[in-house]
C-alpha cells in the first residue's frame, strides 16, 4: 500500500481560491479552524480585486500560503505559515473531506514543517488547536510537537528546530525509505548549499539532515553517491543519468546537477527503491533500476 504522500505549492491560481471557498462552506472543515475567517476572508478579497489567473501574491500578504496536493496532483488542503519574529505559526486544513482519515494531514504537517525550518528559518513552530479537534491533535502529536500551554478554549503545541532535526537524523520523519550518503559527499553538499536558496535546495538540505551518514569505503555498492550513474525509471520512462556537482550539470548529456528536482531526488537511494517526487510541477514515480558506476565501488575515492 502507497504511504500518504503529499507536495506544498506556493502558486495559487484562481480555480484554487474557487475550491478553497468550497472547502470553507463545509462547516466540518471550519469548526475548529482557529484562522478560517481570516482565509475565508483573504479568498474573497483576492478573488473580488482581481480577475488575474495567478492570485499567490495576494494570498501571500501576511504570511505565506500553499496547495497541498496528493500524490495525483489533485488539491487535497492547504497551510498558511505566518512568521512572527524567530517563532512561526502554522495553520492547515485538509478540505477534501474525501480524503479525511488516510494520514494525509500528517504529511502535511511534516511537509509544513521543512519549509518552515529549513526554508523560513524558524526556531520554534506553534499550533494552536481547539480540545475538542481530536484528529488534529493527535496529527500534531504523531508529527512530534509536545503541548506548550492549554486554556479551556485552546491547546498550544509546539516544535523546536532543533528537536525537529533530532526527529529527522532519527528517521521519525515519516520518511518511509533511510538515504545513504558518504562523510565527503556531505561535508561537500552541505559547504555548496549554505548560501543556496530555492525549493530544490530546501529538499536537499531535508535529504542530507535525514541521511545516515557512512565513510566512503562503507557505502554499499547499489548506493547512488555524488558522481554515480544509474539507470532510473521516470514513470513509463526508462534512462540514465549520473549524478553530479552544479558544476558538470549538463542533462543533454544525462548529467543532472544535484540541485535539480531529479538529482535531489535520487541522492543516497539504492536498487529497488522507488519514491515520489514533484519534478517540473507535477509529482512522478522514480525507481532506481541499476547502479551503474559508483565512485566508491570503483575505488576512485578523489571524484
Amino acid at each position: 500500500m502507497n504511504k500518504p504522500f503529499i507536495t506544498l505549492c506556493p502558486e495559487i491560481t484562481r480555480a484554487h481560491a474557487l475550491t478553497l471557498m468550497d472547502w470553507l462552506e463545509d462547516e466540518r472543515v471550519t469548526c475548529y479552524l482557529s484562522d478560517s475567517r481570516h482565509v475565508s476572508r483573504s479568498i474573497e478579497q483576492a478573488i473580488d480585486r482581481t480577475q488575474l489567473p495567478i492570485l499567490t501574491h495576494l494570498f501571500n500578504q501576511g504570511g505565506r500560503f500553499f496547495m497541498a496536493y496528493d500524490r495525483h496532483d489533485v488539491p487535497v488542503g492547504f497551510v498558511r505559515l505566518i512568521k512572527t519574529g524567530s517563532n512561526c505559526e502554522i495553520v492547515l486544513a485538509i478540505g477534501d473531506s474525501d480524503k479525511w482519515g488516510r494520514s494525509l494531514g500528517v504529511r502535511t504537517i511534516r511537509e509544513g514543517m521543512k519549509l518552515a525550518f529549513l526554508d523560513m528559518q524558524a526556531e520554534k513552530l506553534i499550533a494552536k488547536i481547539h480540545p475538542d479537534n481530536s484528529r488534529s491533535l493527535k496529527a500534531f502529536l504523531r508529527s512530534g510537537f509536545m503541548l506548550e500551554s492549554e486554556t479551556p478554549a485552546l491547546k498550544s503545541l509546539s516544535m523546536t528546530a532543533g528537536r525537529y532535526l533530532q526527529f529527522l537524523r532519527e528517521g521519525a520523519g515519516g520518511d518511509s525509505t533511510r538515504i545513504y550518503i558518504t562523510e565527503i559527499d556531505k561535508a561537500k553538499l552541505e559547504s555548496l548549499i549554505a548560501f543556496e536558496q530555492g525549493p530544490a535546495i530546501v529538499e536537499l538540505e531535508h535529504e542530507l539532515e535525514r541521511a545516515i551518514v557512512v565513510k566512503p569505503q562503507q557505502v554499499a555498492c547499489n548506493v547512488i553517491t555524488m558522481n554515480s550513474r544509474a539507470l532510473l525509471q521516470l514513470d513509463d520512462e526508462e534512462f540514465e543519468a549520473a549524478l553530479v556537482y552544479p558544476e558538470d550539470a549538463d542533462s543533454s548529456a544525462g548529467k543532472y546537477s544535484v540541485y535539480s528536482d531529479l538529482g535531489a531526488a535520487i541522492l543516497g537511494y539504492q536498487e529497488g527503491d522507488a519514491i515520489d517526487w514533484r519534478i517540473s510541477d507535477r509529482t512522478r514515480r522514480i525507481e532506481i533500476r541499476k547502479v551503474l558506476y559508483q565512485p566508491e565501488a570503483a575505488g576512485d575515492f578523489h571524484l
